[in-house]
Protein backbone atom coordinates (compact mmCIF):
# COMPACT_ATOMS: atom_id res chain seq x y z
CA UNK A 1 0.00 0.00 0.00
CA UNK A 2 0.95 3.72 -1.27
CA UNK A 3 1.21 5.44 2.32
CA UNK A 4 2.16 9.13 2.22
CA UNK A 5 3.35 10.76 5.11
CA UNK A 6 3.28 14.74 5.41
CA UNK A 7 5.18 16.37 8.24
CA UNK A 8 8.27 18.22 9.49
CA UNK A 9 11.74 16.39 8.88
CA UNK A 10 14.11 18.14 11.17
CA UNK A 11 17.39 17.21 13.11
CA UNK A 12 16.64 16.87 17.07
CA UNK A 13 18.98 18.02 19.76
CA UNK A 14 18.09 15.78 23.01
CA UNK A 15 19.26 16.29 26.34
CA UNK A 16 18.45 15.54 29.67
CA UNK A 17 18.66 17.68 32.50
CA UNK A 18 19.35 15.53 35.56
CA UNK A 19 16.93 17.64 37.82
CA UNK A 20 13.56 18.48 38.30
CA UNK A 21 12.22 21.85 36.52
CA UNK A 22 9.65 22.13 39.03
CA UNK A 23 12.55 22.91 41.95
CA UNK A 24 13.68 25.90 40.01
CA UNK A 25 10.30 27.88 38.48
CA UNK A 26 9.20 30.22 41.01
CA UNK A 27 5.14 30.41 40.23
CA UNK A 28 5.24 34.45 41.86
CA UNK A 29 8.23 34.94 39.62
CA UNK A 30 6.53 34.00 36.45
CA UNK A 31 6.37 36.53 34.51
CA UNK A 32 10.12 37.37 34.37
CA UNK A 33 11.71 34.02 33.72
CA UNK A 34 15.46 33.39 32.92
CA UNK A 35 16.83 29.53 33.34
CA UNK A 36 19.66 27.99 32.34
CA UNK A 37 19.78 24.65 32.91
CA UNK A 38 23.12 22.87 33.34
CA UNK A 39 21.82 19.40 30.88
CA UNK A 40 23.55 16.02 31.64
CA UNK A 41 23.32 14.49 28.19
CA UNK A 42 23.02 15.44 24.42
CA UNK A 43 21.92 13.63 21.60
CA UNK A 44 21.83 14.78 18.13
CA UNK A 45 19.69 12.63 15.96
CA UNK A 46 17.54 12.58 13.15
CA UNK A 47 13.49 13.66 14.24
CA UNK A 48 10.56 15.91 12.69
CA UNK A 49 7.31 14.08 13.04
CA UNK A 50 6.86 13.21 9.08
CA UNK A 51 10.37 11.75 9.64
CA UNK A 52 10.00 9.87 12.50
CA UNK A 53 6.29 8.33 11.62
CA UNK A 54 7.94 7.32 8.08
CA UNK A 55 10.81 5.65 10.27
CA UNK A 56 8.28 3.57 12.64
CA UNK A 57 6.21 2.49 9.62
CA UNK A 58 9.31 1.12 7.52
CA UNK A 59 10.52 -0.61 10.86
CA UNK A 60 6.77 -2.64 10.50
CA UNK A 61 7.86 -3.22 6.52
CA UNK A 62 5.99 -0.28 4.76
CA UNK A 63 8.08 1.56 2.31
CA UNK A 64 6.62 5.06 3.14
CA UNK A 65 6.81 8.26 1.12
CA UNK A 66 7.63 10.95 3.09
CA UNK A 67 6.60 14.36 1.80
CA UNK A 68 8.22 17.71 3.20
CA UNK A 69 10.52 20.32 2.87
CA UNK A 70 14.15 20.56 3.87
CA UNK A 71 17.08 22.61 3.31
CA UNK A 72 20.79 22.35 1.99
CA UNK A 73 21.97 20.20 5.19
CA UNK A 74 19.60 17.05 4.30
CA UNK A 75 22.41 15.13 2.58
CA UNK A 76 22.88 13.09 5.90
CA UNK A 77 18.81 12.27 6.74
CA UNK A 78 18.75 11.31 3.15
CA UNK A 79 21.18 8.88 3.14
CA UNK A 80 19.47 6.87 6.35
CA UNK A 81 16.06 7.16 4.68
CA UNK A 82 17.10 5.44 1.71
CA UNK A 83 19.08 2.82 4.02
CA UNK A 84 15.87 2.03 5.72
CA UNK A 85 12.82 2.04 2.89
CA UNK A 86 12.18 5.26 2.90
CA UNK A 87 11.20 7.27 -0.47
CA UNK A 88 12.25 10.45 -0.42
CA UNK A 89 11.33 11.29 -4.03
CA UNK A 90 8.68 14.01 -3.01
CA UNK A 91 10.90 15.87 -0.10
CA UNK A 92 11.58 19.17 -1.86
CA UNK A 93 14.91 20.71 -1.11
CA UNK A 94 15.47 24.50 -0.53
CA UNK A 95 19.26 25.20 -1.22
CA UNK A 96 18.94 28.73 0.27
CA UNK A 97 17.89 27.40 4.18
CA UNK A 98 18.76 25.01 6.68
CA UNK A 99 16.37 21.62 7.70
CA UNK A 100 14.18 22.15 10.83
CA UNK A 101 15.85 22.00 14.13
CA UNK A 102 13.73 20.83 17.32
CA UNK A 103 15.75 21.81 21.06
CA UNK A 104 14.30 19.32 23.88
CA UNK A 105 15.38 19.13 27.48
CA UNK A 106 13.83 16.51 29.56
CA UNK A 107 13.91 16.12 33.29
CA UNK A 108 13.30 13.80 36.23
CA UNK A 109 9.88 13.39 35.58
CA UNK A 110 10.04 13.61 32.25
CA UNK A 111 8.23 17.07 31.78
CA UNK A 112 10.03 18.59 28.36
CA UNK A 113 10.91 22.37 27.70
CA UNK A 114 11.41 22.72 23.93
CA UNK A 115 11.92 25.33 20.69
CA UNK A 116 12.12 24.52 17.47
CA UNK A 117 13.16 26.37 14.50
CA UNK A 118 11.37 25.47 10.96
CA UNK A 119 14.07 27.23 8.70
CA UNK A 120 12.68 25.31 5.01
CA UNK A 121 9.47 23.82 6.89
CA UNK A 122 8.13 27.10 6.48
CA UNK A 123 7.49 26.55 2.90
CA UNK A 124 5.70 23.54 3.16
CA UNK A 125 3.05 24.59 1.52
CA UNK A 126 4.99 25.09 -1.98
CA UNK A 127 4.92 21.06 -2.12
CA UNK A 128 1.86 19.63 -3.67
CA UNK A 129 -0.03 16.18 -2.62
CA UNK A 130 -1.81 16.84 -5.82
CA UNK A 131 1.01 16.54 -7.69
CA UNK A 132 2.85 13.40 -5.76
CA UNK A 133 -0.46 11.41 -6.20
CA UNK A 134 -0.28 12.24 -9.91
CA UNK A 135 2.89 10.87 -9.74
CA UNK A 136 2.30 7.62 -7.49
CA UNK A 137 -1.67 7.30 -6.79
CA UNK A 138 -1.57 7.26 -2.77
CA UNK A 139 -3.83 4.86 -1.03
CA UNK A 140 -3.62 6.29 2.84
CA UNK A 141 -2.36 9.48 3.81
CA UNK A 142 -1.43 11.60 7.71
CA UNK A 143 -0.99 14.91 7.92
CA UNK A 144 1.00 15.49 10.61
CA UNK A 145 2.61 18.64 12.37
CA UNK A 146 3.96 21.31 9.81
CA UNK A 147 3.72 24.67 8.83
CA UNK A 148 -0.07 25.43 9.81
CA UNK A 149 -0.77 26.60 6.53
CA UNK A 150 0.61 23.80 4.60
CA UNK A 151 -1.35 21.46 7.14
CA UNK A 152 -4.75 23.14 6.09
CA UNK A 153 -3.54 23.11 2.64
CA UNK A 154 -2.93 19.17 2.77
CA UNK A 155 -5.74 18.20 4.37
CA UNK A 156 -7.87 20.01 1.26
CA UNK A 157 -5.74 18.27 -1.21
CA UNK A 158 -6.13 15.06 0.05
CA UNK A 159 -9.78 15.09 0.24
CA UNK A 160 -9.93 17.04 -3.27
CA UNK A 161 -7.51 13.85 -4.39
CA UNK A 162 -9.57 11.60 -2.51
CA UNK A 163 -6.83 10.42 -0.23
CA UNK A 164 -7.89 8.71 2.81
CA UNK A 165 -6.18 10.98 5.61
CA UNK A 166 -5.56 11.18 9.25
CA UNK A 167 -5.47 14.90 10.57
CA UNK A 168 -2.57 14.71 13.52
CA UNK A 169 -2.64 18.30 14.65
CA UNK A 170 -0.06 17.96 17.66
CA UNK A 171 2.09 20.98 18.68
CA UNK A 172 0.30 23.01 16.12
CA UNK A 173 -3.16 22.74 17.72
CA UNK A 174 -1.94 26.43 19.22
CA UNK A 175 -1.38 27.83 15.76
CA UNK A 176 -4.93 27.45 14.06
CA UNK A 177 -8.05 29.06 15.38
CA UNK A 178 -11.07 26.70 15.54
CA UNK A 179 -12.52 27.15 12.21
CA UNK A 180 -9.56 26.21 10.86
CA UNK A 181 -9.06 22.94 12.96
CA UNK A 182 -12.42 22.00 11.94
CA UNK A 183 -11.57 22.66 7.98
CA UNK A 184 -8.75 20.77 8.37
CA UNK A 185 -10.48 17.43 10.20
CA UNK A 186 -13.34 17.74 7.84
CA UNK A 187 -13.67 14.17 6.10
CA UNK A 188 -10.23 12.53 7.80
CA UNK A 189 -10.52 8.91 8.42
CA UNK A 190 -9.42 9.77 12.25
CA UNK A 191 -8.15 12.72 14.14
CA UNK A 192 -4.88 11.84 16.85
CA UNK A 193 -4.50 14.14 19.79
CA UNK A 194 -2.92 13.88 23.19
CA UNK A 195 -4.54 14.54 25.67
CA UNK A 196 -3.97 17.82 26.07
CA UNK A 197 -3.97 18.69 22.66
CA UNK A 198 -7.60 17.66 22.38
CA UNK A 199 -8.73 19.61 24.91
CA UNK A 200 -6.95 22.70 23.34
CA UNK A 201 -8.85 21.35 20.27
CA UNK A 202 -12.38 21.31 21.70
CA UNK A 203 -12.15 24.44 23.77
CA UNK A 204 -10.75 26.41 20.27
CA UNK A 205 -13.79 24.57 18.07
CA UNK A 206 -16.30 25.14 20.91
CA UNK A 207 -17.16 21.62 20.59
CA UNK A 208 -17.38 18.29 22.14
CA UNK A 209 -15.97 14.62 20.90
CA UNK A 210 -19.07 13.66 20.09
CA UNK A 211 -19.13 16.72 17.69
CA UNK A 212 -16.28 15.76 16.12
CA UNK A 213 -17.68 12.84 14.80
CA UNK A 214 -19.94 14.55 12.55
CA UNK A 215 -16.68 15.36 10.41
CA UNK A 216 -14.37 12.52 11.27
CA UNK A 217 -14.77 8.61 11.37
CA UNK A 218 -12.91 8.21 15.09
CA UNK A 219 -11.35 10.71 17.69
CA UNK A 220 -8.15 9.29 19.03
CA UNK A 221 -6.75 10.51 22.03
CA UNK A 222 -3.25 9.60 22.91
CA UNK A 223 -2.98 9.67 27.03
CA UNK A 224 0.92 8.54 27.86
CA UNK A 225 2.12 5.60 30.09
CA UNK A 226 -2.08 5.39 30.66
CA UNK A 227 -2.46 4.52 27.10
CA UNK A 228 -5.68 5.66 24.59
CA UNK A 229 -8.66 6.00 23.86
CA UNK A 230 -10.52 5.63 20.39
CA UNK A 231 -13.81 7.30 20.06
CA UNK A 232 -16.05 6.33 17.21
CA UNK A 233 -20.12 6.95 16.95
CA UNK A 234 -21.55 4.52 19.88
CA UNK A 235 -18.47 2.84 20.89
CA UNK A 236 -15.37 3.86 22.56
CA UNK A 237 -12.04 1.60 22.87
CA UNK A 238 -9.76 1.81 25.66
CA UNK A 239 -6.03 0.52 24.90
CA UNK A 240 -3.65 -0.41 27.55
CA UNK A 241 -0.74 0.64 26.54
CA UNK A 242 2.52 -1.64 25.85
CA UNK A 243 4.98 -2.02 28.45
CA UNK A 244 8.00 -1.03 28.82
CA UNK A 245 10.93 -2.68 29.53
CA UNK A 246 12.94 0.31 30.17
CA UNK A 247 12.02 3.87 30.28
CA UNK A 248 14.91 6.22 28.81
CA UNK A 249 13.25 9.00 27.08
CA UNK A 250 9.45 9.42 25.85
CA UNK A 251 10.62 11.84 23.28
CA UNK A 252 8.98 10.04 19.34
CA UNK A 253 6.82 7.69 21.14
CA UNK A 254 3.67 9.54 19.81
CA UNK A 255 5.23 9.52 16.37
CA UNK A 256 5.30 5.86 16.54
CA UNK A 257 1.80 5.05 17.66
CA UNK A 258 1.03 6.83 14.82
CA UNK A 259 2.98 4.67 12.19
CA UNK A 260 1.46 1.67 14.32
CA UNK A 261 -2.03 2.94 13.63
CA UNK A 262 -1.60 4.11 10.12
CA UNK A 263 -0.15 0.38 9.96
CA UNK A 264 -3.11 -1.03 11.16
CA UNK A 265 -5.39 0.88 9.09
CA UNK A 266 -3.32 0.08 5.99
CA UNK A 267 -4.14 -3.94 6.46
CA UNK A 268 -7.84 -3.09 7.28
CA UNK A 269 -7.84 -3.78 10.55
CA UNK A 270 -10.63 -2.85 13.43
CA UNK A 271 -9.83 0.16 14.96
CA UNK A 272 -9.30 -1.15 18.75
CA UNK A 273 -6.19 -3.63 16.85
CA UNK A 274 -5.14 -0.11 15.02
CA UNK A 275 -4.70 0.67 18.40
CA UNK A 276 -3.04 -2.24 20.08
CA UNK A 277 -0.90 -2.39 17.28
CA UNK A 278 0.11 1.51 17.85
CA UNK A 279 0.54 0.64 21.57
CA UNK A 280 3.51 -1.70 20.88
CA UNK A 281 4.78 0.57 18.05
CA UNK A 282 5.09 3.58 20.75
CA UNK A 283 6.45 1.18 23.54
CA UNK A 284 9.45 0.40 21.54
CA UNK A 285 10.73 4.46 21.12
CA UNK A 286 10.26 5.52 24.56
CA UNK A 287 13.39 2.16 25.58
CA UNK A 288 15.78 4.12 23.54
CA UNK A 289 17.03 7.88 23.48
CA UNK A 290 16.12 9.74 20.10
CA UNK A 291 13.35 9.12 17.89
CA UNK A 292 14.91 6.69 15.67
CA UNK A 293 17.24 5.05 17.31
CA UNK A 294 15.20 1.81 18.36
CA UNK A 295 14.93 -1.06 15.95
CA UNK A 296 12.77 -4.30 15.58
CA UNK A 297 12.19 -6.87 13.23
CA UNK A 298 8.19 -7.64 12.40
CA UNK A 299 8.61 -10.93 14.07
CA UNK A 300 9.94 -9.64 17.63
CA UNK A 301 6.45 -6.95 17.36
CA UNK A 302 4.66 -9.96 16.67
CA UNK A 303 5.62 -11.66 19.91
CA UNK A 304 5.56 -8.85 22.30
CA UNK A 305 2.45 -8.11 20.77
CA UNK A 306 0.76 -11.43 21.74
CA UNK A 307 2.75 -11.13 24.86
CA UNK A 308 0.72 -7.81 25.94
CA UNK A 309 -2.92 -8.73 24.40
CA UNK A 310 -2.62 -12.40 24.87
CA UNK A 311 -3.64 -12.93 21.00
CA UNK A 312 -2.21 -13.40 17.93
CA UNK A 313 -0.87 -9.86 15.92
CA UNK A 314 -3.16 -9.90 13.05
CA UNK A 315 0.01 -8.75 10.48
CA UNK A 316 2.23 -11.75 10.76
CA UNK A 317 5.93 -11.45 10.11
Amino acid sequence: MSILVSGSIAYDQIMRFNGKFKDHILPDKIHIINLSFLVDELNKNLGGTGGNIAYNLALLGEHPYLFGTVGKDFDIYAEHCQKVGIDIRFVQTHADLFTANFFVTTDLDHNQIAAFYPGAMARSAQNSIHQAHAENPMDLAIISPDDPQAMILHCEQCREAGIPFIFDIGQQVIALDGEQLLACVKGARALICNDYEIEVFLSKAEKKVDDLLELTDAVVITEGAKGSEIVTKGTTFDIRPGIARTLVDPTGAGDAYRAGFLFGMAHACDWHICGQIASIAAVYAVEQAGTQMHRYTLEEFCTRYQETFGEACPVHA
